[in-house]
């Protein structure tokens, strides 16, 4: 008639996980009961992380000689443990041992003992016998216990029942004078024995002014177990028998007991169920056990030995899932000597927020030493077995207990370095474009006839365009800036470079024509500087179509290169793709560098073979430092090099060619006549 055991144990470990106790004491008997309790309870705390810091197994005799003998073997337990919380399970006999414990002072002064302030958590066997050696014993060292103790409920009309009781009673119930003996200190004499002679005893005492624990008006658990065993028998019996034997019964009830079948009382008892008086269903489950739970209560003792037990929870099986145990912090009633409340129970303190557990060799689970988490890695709360990863678009703080959210960083036209740079695109193209206007307004000057005025204006162009390609690299990227970025810059720099080139070749090819004119005049014009353009302009759009046909750019969030930030970029798609653009442009630079440096030297006015020379060197400086650069820089960094190296590159090339020519037609226009032209080479022939 009580609730399965193994359930009790269940609510144990509920309890020590709520308050996160895992290092624990135990105490228990060594009986066959004691044993079915360890075997239960240990396999539980294994798969919850729980510890068993002591075990004392108590003997079976409670003689003082026991006592004393298990004080002193189990002394050094007691004054070293670090545990705070302790498991008692067993009935009276535990209970002695416990309150034998905590009177000790006669052996050692136990105010220096950590037995003296713990959380006693005790079992309901011990929670009915309390009130029998309460009177006994010092209630003091249980104070702010949690017990199991079984459920009850109101049951109407049991005070009444009992205020009822008196010692005249004594032929219904013949317990009733020795308890009444017992509980009032008072005699009383035989039934027939004059008044005069009474005692002590008025027969006047009243039962509700006893000690709360010693006699409880209200129904216990223990009572209310009874009461239902009682219920259960009836139900039972009536189930037993039949109709007319039941009949037969009221005539002679002793025909009843013959032909009862008493063996079948157990099984009847399994199968029956009914509601008593309070209100309960009270069934059996399928090992013949009471369906109930158990109460949770706080022990709350006063200096007069008295205590309380005050319910602050319960264990329900008939409870939804996860709502079985229950418990109401606020209820409970710590011992006085606890600093920390709720106290804590743990072989040691747990990891802080950002320091992970590190098993101890040799030693329980539930010791371990506080590791800080590596770097990259958080743990955002106490006590965390292993350090964990951030998201993606997260990083660890500095304490490495929180995820931070990273910030998506871009060349942004709002920053600095982005309003530098898109200044300067700006600046360099309107430069370039009022170079244009000039040599489109001095077109028929002789400055801007030599070395092919169509290919001057093609580079002029391609220049002008340059500098504004590089505002696509400005800004955060989208599926269309990362498609154009790359191929506007490749194929416009490749016909910028292309054109100088162009134009390089028409100053050796001009002479050379000029000393051999059967030979090369035919080559001489306006088809050999194009064809070139357009030829190698040709090389680099196939490789950009190749380009975007393979593997195209597109736009990505890099959340790996920088702790703190998320890139926005644009991806390459095919890096050998990218490096092929380069590579390209790159060859042209240096045969443009190398036919204009063998160039320099030729005997012509107006050579530009000298400029030229001078820009693709810091041309190709320019493109040759980019690469390792470039390589060495991260995020937005990358970008900003990468349009740093297209400006300050087409502005070598603007001012090493154009520069000059602009300062004869502006500052010296009297040099930029034929007369001036035919004189100076015939002063450079002499």
């Amino acid at each position: 008639m009580v609730p399965n055991e193994d359930f009790q144990i269940w609510g144990i470990v509920q309890l020590l996980l709520h308050f996160e106790w895992k290092w624990i004491g135990l105490i228990s008997k060594d009986t066959k009961s004691g044993e079915h309790f360890l075997s239960t309870l240990e396999p539980m705390f294994s798969r919850n992380g729980i510890c068993i810091a002591s075990r004392i197994i108590l003997p079976k005799d409670i003689g003082l000689y026991a006592m004393l003998n298990g004080f002193f073997n189990n002394l050094d337990t007691f004054v070293n443990g670090k545990e705070n919380v302790t498991i008692i399970y067993g009935e009276v006999e535990s209970f002695t041992w416990l309150t034998f414990f905590a009177s000790a002072n006669v052996f050692i002064d136990v105010n220096d003992m950590n037995f003296a302030v713990k959380v006693w958590i005790m079992t309901a066997q011990i929670d009915v016998a309390l009130h029998i050696i309460q009177k006994g014993f010092d209630m003091q060292a249980v104070q702010g216990a949690i017990s199991f103790a079984l459920q009850s409920k109101v049951i109407e009309g049991f005070q009444e029942y009992l205020q009822s009781i008196h010692p005249s009673d004594e032929k219904e119930n013949g317990f009733i004078k020795e308890f009444w003996e017992q509980s009032f200190d008072c005699f009383i004499p035989p039934h027939n024995a004059p008044t005069g002679i009474l005692g002590p005893c008025t027969r006047e005492e009243k039962l509700e002014s006893l000690p709360t624990p010693f006699f409880d008006m209200r129904m216990t658990g223990h009572s209310y177990s009874i009461y239902n065993a009682v219920y259960a028998l009836v139900h039972a019996f009536h189930t037993m028998t039949s109709s007319r034997l039941h009949a037969r019964a009221k005539e002679n009830p002793s025909i009843l007991a013959s032909h009862m079948q008493f063996w079948k009382l157990h099984s009847s008892i399994q199968r029956i169920s009914f509601n008593n008086n309070a209100g309960d269903e009270v069934t059996f489950n399928e090992h013949g056990e009471l369906a109930a739970g158990f109460a949770i209560t706080n022990l709350v003792t006063f200096f007069n030995n008295s205590y309380l037990g005050n319910k602050v929870g319960s264990l329900d099986p008939h409870a939804p899932p996860g709502k079985e145990f229950t418990i109401n912090e606020e209820r409970i009633q710590w011992h006085k000597g606890f600093i920390q409340v709720p106290p804590s129970s743990l072989c040691n303190a747990k990891c802080s927020p950002g320091y992970s557990k590190k098993k101890k060799e040799g030693v329980a689970f539930c010791c371990y030493d506080c590791a800080p988490c590596p770097e990259g890695k958080v743990a955002k709360q106490t006590d965390k077995d292993n350090c964990i990863s951030c998201a993606e678009d997260n990083y660890p703080n500095h304490g490495r207990d929180q995820c931070i959210p990273k910030v998506q960083t871009f060349l942004s036209i709002e920053e600095e370095l982005g309003i530098t740079l898109a200044s300067l695109s700006l600046l360099l193209s309107v430069l370039t474009a009022f170079v244009l206007a000039i040599f489109i307004k001095q077109r028929h000057t002789p400055i801007v006839k030599a070395n092919n005025r169509g290919l001057s204006y093609i580079l002029l162009t391609s220049l002008c365009l340059c500098f504004l390609s590089s505002l696509l690299f400005i800004g955060k990227p989208n599926h269309l800036s990362c498609l154009l970025r790359q191929m506007a810059f490749g194929i416009i720099f490749s016909i910028a470079v292309s054109s100088v080139l162009a134009k390089t070749m028409v100053v050796v090819v001009a002479f050379m024509g000029s000393q051999s004119r059967h030979i090369f005049r035919k080559w001489i014009g306006k088809r050999l500087a194009y064809y070139v353009v357009l030829g190698c302009s040709l090389v680099q759009v196939s490789i950009c179509v190749a380009w975007l046909v393979h593997s195209p750019p597109f736009p990505n969030l890099n959340k790996h290169l920088i702790t703190k930030e998320i890139i926005v970029e644009c991806n390459e798609g095919s890096v050998t793709m990218f490096y092929c653009v380069l590579s390209y442009m790159g060859f042209l630079s240096f045969i443009s560098f190398m036919v204009a440096f063998l160039a320099r030297k030729l005997p012509d006015s107006f050579n530009e073979a000298k400029f030229i020379t001078f820009s693709m060197l810091v041309f190709c400086s320019v493109w040759v430092s980019f690469v390792p650069t470039y390589l060495s820089t991260k995020g937005k960094y990358m970008v900003a090099v990468e349009v740093f190296s297209i400006l300050s590159s087409g502005a070598g090339l603007l001012g090493c060619i154009f520069f000059p020519k602009c300062y004869i037609i502006l500052l010296k226009s009297d040099l930029n006549n034929r007369e001036q032209l035919i004189r100076r080479r015939q002063n450079s022939n002499i």
